[in-house]
């Protein structure tokens, strides 16, 4: 059973990156982030498409995008945003981890 989602978010900019590209891929609007250990902070986000949710997912909606965490990852960003952010530097998804005590400069790895 899926968890309900006020605890992770999408914003706007991010669903609307994610239906871009799912549409051009041929798959669902489901973007997934875990957290694997590594990076230069001691762990590392990882993002990529799912097909459907797994049943220990917690889901949150936006604009008909789902983003899916697992229930190990949920622990780590619980209470983060997900955001589309084009810049100067590149485009990317950015977090936005509450709990993150640091981070790197690249934005893809953090501590706790």
């Amino acid at each position: 059973m899926h968890n309900p989602a006020p605890d992770i978010a999408l914003t706007h900019s991010a669903a609307a990156r994610v239906a871009a590209i799912a549409a051009k891929q041929n798959k669902p609007a489901i973007l997934r982030l875990a957290v694997d250990g590594g990076g230069c902070s001691g762990f590392q986000y990882r993002f990529g498409f799912a097909d459907s949710p797994d049943a220990d997912d917690t889901v949150a909606e936006i604009d008909g995008v789902r983003l899916v965490v697992d229930s190990v990852s949920m622990d780590l960003v619980r209470g983060c945003q997900v955001d589309y952010v084009e810049s100067l530097g590149g485009a990317a998804f950015r977090v936005d981890n509450p709990n993150a005590a640091s981070g790197c400069g690249c934005g893809s790895s953090f501590a706790i």
